[in-house]
């Protein structure tokens, strides 16, 4: 049997993966979650394991000692009325233990879900707040999802925790007493008991460790299982799976995913089960040992019968304390495994400052200077450069276009400007000082924004624009509706500006065109009112007459902000005051519409290709060659 566990732990060391110790042991993380429910007022967590650790002993050792107690009684031939009181005083003691036992139980749940919920509540936080690199940082996604099923129900690592706390506890108790009972009946048998558990346990920590040292494949595998599981019910999709007969790939994916889960938890339980079967092994040559034992005490007339049936019961039940604390200690060191997986996702380094940052305030009615100094910017894990050495100053109530071939660098140059990423070298500058020193969140504020990503939440059209359910201003909201040439739709609606929007939480919810989405966007940055509004591309999504009304209008919505607007449609870009051309990872070419086509250069070749696209009837030859440099 011993060669079964030396084998189950040769296939550990087969594994080609990396082995990784866990950041916190097993008591940091049980100490983690007694600070936590202490901190978040759930004593009674503490107060009721307490109760059950005492009662579940208590309980025991009523147990241990009815039936010696009472066949003592008998071999000493006391007289009727002691037996029974003897009997009804152990009748009482049991009825007592087990009301109590069943009353604790019944009110331990609802503690343990709040601290679970608290946990939850923290792995949210984290993710809506982190810094936005951390989204694309491979390591931190598979830390998130892992950490997921460490908080995804009762049995989950977060709440069942405290029930093993509990057992270990009651175990420990339970077996110092029994310790002191047994320690004069025979030290050799005791060390026989202690040593098989000890070799079971050790043996069990290494094979059940295994689930850890693979967590990352874990999670790869279950990022993936999850987001095919989420797109075959995403209603944004319906379109498409139907058009393009998508459902039977979804389904061919979907299937190769939860084979590649299955065959992970194939192969780890395929390590669990050697740690099972030495235990079994184990104990039954420590019990055959012990029992063997005391059969031959009571042969040689050592022991009494009333003796021996306690002690025969004590060396079961102190080989079930034994193999119940290290069962426990093995229990709890899988569960901390998840709860430092779980720690280490919360309190994933930052890059950005936050509360130790700089204050800063917004304001609409002060004006900054933005200024990228030698910025240059490689994305995490890629070999190029995505921008070299940009150099640029927005003025205070600047309107500056960025425009350029698709990749060549626009919408990273505006991450850049907004703060979700720093440059890989060189500095971003807001009124000559670097962002860096700020409060990151504070330095949001300076933005509003349209994206080429909506994020439309289910809530009334009101509430989406003003991001707000307290008092939001009608009237400003009205305002930026009717500049953002939204209104007539808006009136149509049933409620108007109380309208739900989003039906998979709304049954009767309004369900807006792409073009009119992209409106509301606008109307929402606009009720921002911050000193920079910038958009880009926020006409992807409109039609000519609704695009060049847009236009028409973009002084009156920009008026006061310094704004940068992005496009690959250069007649698009002659309302704005500089026009930045991005090629080759830099900035090309730079000035009013009227210098950059002077000038000759790359601007001017692709406006007079898309000029004639837009102008001429070659839509063939005029469309492929547009969408090549689109």
């Amino acid at each position: 049997m011993i060669k079964w566990a030396v084998r189950g732990v040769g296939i550990l060391k087969k594994e080609k993966e990396k082995t990784a110790k866990p950041k916190y042991n097993m008591w940091q993380c049980s100490a983690y979650m007694i600070a936590l429910a202490w901190r978040e007022k759930e004593k009674k967590v503490l107060v009721l394991c307490s109760l059950q650790v005492l009662l579940a002993v208590a309980s025991n050792l009523v147990n241990l000692y009815v039936s010696p107690s009472i066949l003592s009684v008998v071999e000493r031939r006391a007289s009727f009325t002691e037996l029974t009181v003897t009997i009804l005083l152990f009748v009482l003691l049991l009825m007592l233990c087990s009301a109590a036992t069943s009353y604790v139980n019944a009110n331990t749940l609802y503690g343990r879900i709040t601290v679970r919920l608290s946990v939850i509540a923290a792995l949210n936080k984290k993710a809506c707040t982190t810094s936005y690199p951390n989204l694309t940082d491979e390591k931190f996604i598979k830390l998130g999802s892992k950490s997921q099923q460490a908080v995804n129900g009762n049995r989950a690592a977060t709440e069942a925790v405290w029930e093993t706390l509990t057992s270990l506890m009651q175990n420990i108790i339970g077996f110092v007493i029994y310790l002191f009972l047994l320690v004069s009946l025979d030290l050799w048998l005791m060390m026989v008991i202690l040593f098989t558990a000890l070799v079971g346990y050790f043996v069990n920590k290494k094979l059940t460790g295994y689930g850890y040292r693979h967590r990352e494949e874990e999670g790869e595998i279950s990022a993936k299982l999850w987001y095919q599981t989420d797109q075959a019910r995403n209603y944004c999709a319906a379109k498409d799976i139907r058009i393009f007969g998508i459902k039977p790939w979804i389904q061919e994916i979907t299937a190769k995913a939860m084979t590649a889960y299955t065959a992970f938890h194939r192969r780890a339980n395929n390590i669990y089960i050697w740690g099972s079967i030495l235990d079994l092994v184990l104990a039954f040559l420590r019990n055959g040992l012990a029992y063997a034992f005391l059969i031959h005490s009571v042969l040689t007339s050592e022991l009494s019968v009333s003796a021996f049936l306690l002690y025969f019961s004590a060396v079961n039940g102190f080989t079930a304390w034994v193999s119940g604390t290290l069962g426990s200690m093995t229990t709890l060191y899988r569960q901390s495994l998840d709860i430092s997986t779980v720690r280490e996702f919360i309190e994933y380094p930052e890059p950005f400052r936050f509360e130790d940052g700089e204050e800063l305030s917004a304001s609409a009615d002060t004006q900054h200077e933005l200024t990228l100094e030698h910025v240059f910017f490689k994305y995490p894990g890629a070999e190029e450069y995505t921008l070299e050495d940009i150099n640029i100053t927005i003025h205070p109530g600047e309107k500056i276009a960025v425009v350029g071939l698709n990749g060549a660098g626009k919408t990273t140059l505006v991450k850049l400007l907004c703060g979700f990423f720093d440059p890989t070298r060189g500095r971003v500058l807001l009124d000559g000082k670097d962002i860096r020193t700020y409060n990151r969140q504070d330095y949001y504020t300076m933005f509003s924004a349209v994206f080429q990503d909506f994020s439309l939440l289910a809530g009334t059209v009101a509430t989406n624009i003003a991001q707000t359910e307290e008092n939001p201003d009608m009237e400003r909201i009205k305002d930026c509706v009717e500049k953002a040439g939204l209104t007539a739709k808006i009136n149509s609606l049933k409620d108007g500006y109380q309208t739900c929007l989003n039906r998979v939480v709304y049954e009767d919810g309004a369900e807006l065109s792409g073009g009119e989405t992209q409106r509301l966007m606008l109307a929402r940055a606009l009720y921002k009112k911050a000193p920079f509004i910038v958009l880009d591309e926020p006409t992807a999504a409109l039609d000519p007459i609704a695009e060049a009304d847009l236009y028409s209008k973009y002084n009156d919505m920009t008026q006061g902000c310094t704004s940068v607007y992005i496009s690959h449609r250069l007649a698009s870009t002659r309302f704005c005051d500089r026009i930045l051309l991005i090629s080759d990872h830099k900035i090309a070419e730079e000035g009013t519409h009227e210098e950059l086509l002077k000038l000759s250069g790359e601007y001017a070749r692709l406006f007079a290709i898309q000029s004639k696209y837009y102008r001429e009837g070659d839509v063939y030859e005029k469309g492929k060659e547009a969408a090549d440099l689109a």
